[in-house]
């Protein structure tokens, strides 16, 4: 099952394991349950405190890692091996004793949650938004015994996703009620269930001293202008919703300088990694929700937060990046999750034999219909302009596969469905005028991005586009605020861009706040 690479990584790692554990196997004869007999066998065969077993479960195949003598426990329903397989170590080592890299507070604060909680996350190993939201989950249940937690394959119980509309992944229930849906820290998962962790936290937030830099967005910008800032020895703090940001959500990285391939989540840690090794307060799950501008020159910046605490800072990096653009069409909202997504490696296992729609005739658009093509039963692509905006050697490709129809000049007006599944689109031929109704299951939308700004329309000049007007310096017009990435004006939103107009816009704030009035000044020195 495991290479002789994989093993070798794998015997490492479960080295670290301190307290016996099992492993208990619910399997049959079908290849899949023999699959994961063999992966479990390889495992027990690497570690003397690793035993295996064989036990009925409501799934298989499924199994179970225990902590021997004690209640903790963690569960996957497949084989977690792809983008899971870090998920498994993880559990390997979190349930064998191996202490989490979590903050101490968060730890206890899991801890000393009360009540019973069952999580079920329906996953694909194709997706790489899934493993954030499982091992959350699982260091949450490790942590805490009244909490349990099962990973699910979808692809093998197809029979449930149909039979519980599950349309996208991650997909988390509790208690068998929907809970969420898409990738989630450790820290939102907390909030949600802990009803009085928002309260908390804008509390200890109101009583912090102000900033000398504050960067706001945790995404390759503004973690180059964390580090910048930090690097000067000055206060430095970084208020994201997620860090990483759209990094995230990116599959594979392939033209960041030096390094030849990469995937999104890999780099996002490296990022947080990097900024956390600088004397830098970084507040995660955290969405900003106004700027207020100094009543005076020199005066400080203020940033609300949607937990109801203010931040001040005598200067501000803006780096909140953007979001995929929906096609604002009715029925987007309402199928959103089910039948309607934007992550066609996440949930095109979820659409096996289906037919589905790809809206968006750029690179993403067509790359996604390619990689569609080889698990879906028919793709149709929609594109508004005339012809397909891609690269050459994509529309090829594209136009070999002959389960793909391409359909130019096709305006969407709107989502079709029965009120709980898409069933299918409905476009309009921009040439002729005529309308067209297209059946299917599952639509992925792939039209770009949108600056992630709405909460500075009152405060920043933006561009009618949205985003953030910037000067070569990374001035914004308000004085003492900056702005980096793909939030702002900047052409071309890549990530080494973004990276080099953080670190420009950290520079510039610096600058800033040596030019500030003597008294402000003595301030920062103290």
């Amino acid at each position: 099952m495991l290479d002789a690479d994989l093993k070798t990584q794998l015997q490492a790692y479960l080295e670290k394991v301190v307290h016996p554990i099992e492993l208990v196997a619910s399997l049959d004869d079908n290849a899949a349950s023999q699959e994961l007999l063999s992966l479990l066998t390889d495992i027990e065969a690497m570690s003397s405190k690793i035993t295996l077993r064989r036990a009925d479960a409501p799934r298989t195949p499924s199994f179970s890692i225990n902590r021997l003598g004690t209640d903790v426990s963690v569960s996957f329903a497949g084989i977690p091996m792809g983008h899971e397989f870090t998920s498994l170590v993880l559990a390997l080592l979190q349930v064998g004793g191996h202490p989490s890299k979590a903050a101490p507070e968060l730890i206890e604060q899991i801890q000393n949650l009360e009540g019973e909680y069952r999580f079920e996350t329906f996953m694909s190993l194709s997706c790489h938004s899934c493993p954030d939201t499982v091992q959350a989950l699982n260091l949450i249940s490790v942590l805490n015994p009244n909490i349990k937690h099962v990973a699910i394959d979808g692809a093998l119980f197809q029979d449930e996703v149909n039979a519980r509309e599950v349309m996208s992944v991650p997909t988390v229930f509790l208690n068998g009620e929907l809970f969420d849906t898409g990738r989630m820290s450790v820290e939102q998962i907390v909030t949600r269930i802990d009803a009085g962790a928002a309260k908390r936290d804008a509390e200890r937030m109101r009583n912090k001293a102000a900033f000398d830099v504050l960067v706001v967005g945790g995404g390759p910008a503004g973690a180059a202008a964390a580090v910048y800032s930090a690097r000067k020895g000055i206060r430095t703090g970084v208020a994201a919703e997620r860090f990483g940001g759209q990094v995230l959500d990116t599959m594979s990285i392939e033209n960041f300088i030096s390094v030849p391939y990469t995937e999104g989540p890999k780099m996002a840690a490296a990022l947080e990694q990097h900024v956390h090794e600088y004397d830098v307060d970084v507040m995660n799950n955290q969405r900003a929700e106004q700027l207020i501008a100094p009543k005076h020159p020199g005066g400080l910046i203020e940033i609300r937060l949607a937990n109801g605490a203010t931040l001040k800072a005598k200067s501000v990096v803006l780096s909140t990046g953007a979001r995929w653009r929906n096609i604002g069409v009715p029925g987007e909202q309402e199928y959103r999750n089910k039948g309607v997504t934007y992550c066609p490696h996440c949930d095109g296992p979820l659409f096996k034999g289906k037919r589905v729609a790809v809206i968006g005739g750029g690179n993403s658009g067509v790359e996604a219909a390619i990689d569609l093509a080889g698990i879906v039963g028919h793709v149709t692509l929609l594109e508004f302009d005339s012809k397909l905006r891609a690269d050459d050697v994509l529309q090829r490709k594209l136009r070999s596969l002959p389960n793909v129809d391409v359909i130019v000049n096709a305006q969407t007006t709107e989502v079709l469905g029965d009120g709980n599944k898409v069933q299918g689109i409905q476009f309009t031929d921009r040439v002729s005028g005529q309308s067209h109704r297209v059946e299917l299951e599952g639509i992925f939308v792939q039209i770009g991005l949108l600056p992630n700004t709405e909460w500075l329309k009152d405060s920043i000049k933006l561009s009618p586009r949205g985003e953030i007007e910037v000067d070569s310096h990374g001035r914004t017009s308000v004085p003492g605020v900056f702005a980096a990435g793909d939030a702002t004006t900047t052409p071309f939103k890549q990530i080494i861009i973004a990276m080099g107009e953080g670190a420009k816009a950290s520079l510039s704030a610096f600058d800033h706040l040596i030019r500030l009035p003597v008294d402000v000044k003595e301030d920062i020195a103290a």
